[in-house]
């Protein structure tokens, strides 16, 4: 045995699967977040909900272990609309040029966490990619919090750029970046080191 991590398989996951491991990916949300199990718990019925908006995609990484397939990693996202909560906190966080430009038929990232221990392999910026690929939407928004954080690195790295900085999302204490990308993102350079 080299001691090398065997590679993890990206795939889409039907809506219906997701449905059902819901729990499971939000356990690595809270991880990866670093969100309290209560904090977690809130999130169930939004999450669930989620899969039922238009443009629904759900994207998992899986790892073989001796037990069968694990969940160690998981996106999902859909078409943004007015009336939904967090276009409208993007939408009066951006000045209306950016807000016009950006916002109208775009895929929302809404979620896209790896476990904390199979971060730093390059199955963040697998599930970004299997996550957008062959989508028919002129972009891809999300947020993530504003600092030098992997995630930072690895959306700048594949093409998003800020559309807004510092944004104080309701219930979270953390100043937050949105970020867009026209889609389709480019592929993934090969690299030697993995984000």
């Amino acid at each position: 045995m080299t001691g090398t991590t065997p590679a993890a398989r990206v795939t889409e996951l039907p809506t219906g699967w997701l449905r059902d491991h819901m729990h499971e990916a939000l356990a690595i949300y809270g991880e990866a977040m670093g969100y309290s199990p209560s904090v977690v718990a809130g999130r169930y019925g939004y999450a669930i909900q989620h899969t039922e908006r238009p443009g629904f995609r759900a994207v998992g990484a899986f790892l073989q272990t001796r037990d069968g397939e694990v969940l160690v990693g998981f996106g999902y996202g859909y078409l943004i609309a007015p009336g939904q909560w967090w276009h409208d906190q993007v939408r009066a966080a951006l000045d209306r040029r950016t807000a016009k430009r950006w916002l109208p038929g775009a895929f929302e990232v809404c979620e896209l966490h790896v476990h904390p221990d199979h971060q730093s392999r390059g199955l963040g910026r697998q599930l970004l990619h299997a996550l957008v690929a062959g989508l028919p939407y002129p972009a891809a928004l999300l947020s993530t919090p504003d600092n030098d954080t992997k995630a930072f690195r690895l959306y700048h790295a594949d093409g998003f750029v800020d559309l807004a900085r510092n944004h104080r999302f309701p219930g979270d204490s953390r100043p937050f970046a949105i970020l867009g990308a026209p889609l389709p993102l480019a592929p993934p350079a090969p690299r030697s080191d993995r984000a």
